[in-house]
């Protein structure tokens, strides 16, 4: 679902229609961390722990929720600090694609804001996309 969603807002950039390209890029990134706590459930039945997040905690849309739910933090630590010593890019992704919020559907976008969080996603071989897919 994360693929297909990228590819919406690629083809809604291309329409020119900035607002919903932007909201499809960072829902694209949702779908790929959703993938990852779906793949964690699968792999270590970690959902079936009473010590762990209850379900309803995976509903949330905010980034850093669901990478701490789904035991990625050290990893985006780990990739953060790397990229800081090869040159940030990155950290200049993830910075821009930590911006997004689910109400961002309900906000004006322009052009140039749709285009770079598209590309900060995207990057290959620096993009979030890239980053997220090693985990699901």
């Amino acid at each position: 679902m994360a693929n297909e969603r990228i590819k919406d807002a690629k083809a809604l950039i291309d329409g020119k229609r900035w607002e919903f390209a932007y909201y499809a890029a960072g829902y694209a990134v949702e779908c790929a961390l959703k993938s990852c706590l779906l793949a964690r459930m699968i792999y270590t039945g970690w959902i079936f722990d009473d010590n762990v997040k209850k379900v309803d905690d995976c509903r949330t849309h905010d980034f850093l929720k669901l990478i701490q739910i789904a035991g990625l933090r050290d990893e985006l630590n780990t990739a953060l600090k790397t990229s800081l010593a090869a040159g940030d890019e990155f950290v200049r992704n993830w910075d821009t694609v930590n911006l997004w919020r689910v109400t961002s559907r309900y906000e004006p976008c322009t052009e140039a804001d749709a285009k770079k969080l598209y590309a900060a996603i995207s990057d290959d071989p620096h993009g979030v996309l890239k980053w997220i897919q090693k985990y699901w």
